[in-house]
């Protein structure tokens, strides 16, 4: 337990901010599980379609900080291969 009151504020913080990030990471990798889904099964259409979105999830999570420019470039990067790929 904090045995102050700005590291009870912190505590609070963190965890809202936790909260956050947790929930911003699910929405990405649900989108992402989706436009691979659609890659692996083969409808070029369905991912062409959904790759827009994906992109966008990816930027807005990296316009809250939870992932770095880095990491969103090489997502975007990797995904766009893959939905070009599929058949």
């Amino acid at each position: 337990m904090p045995n102050t009151k700005s590291a009870e504020r912190r505590m609070r913080n963190s965890e809202r901010k936790r909260q956050h990030n947790r929930a911003i990471l699910s929405r990405l990798r649900k989108h992402e599980k989706g436009l691979r889904d659609a890659v692996n099964a083969g409808k070029k259409a369905d991912a062409t379609k959904t790759l827009p979105d994906v992109h966008s999830v990816i930027d807005k999570a990296v316009k809250s900080g939870v992932i770095t420019r880095a990491a969103a470039n090489r997502k975007k990067s990797r995904l766009t291969i893959a939905a070009n790929r599929s058949k």
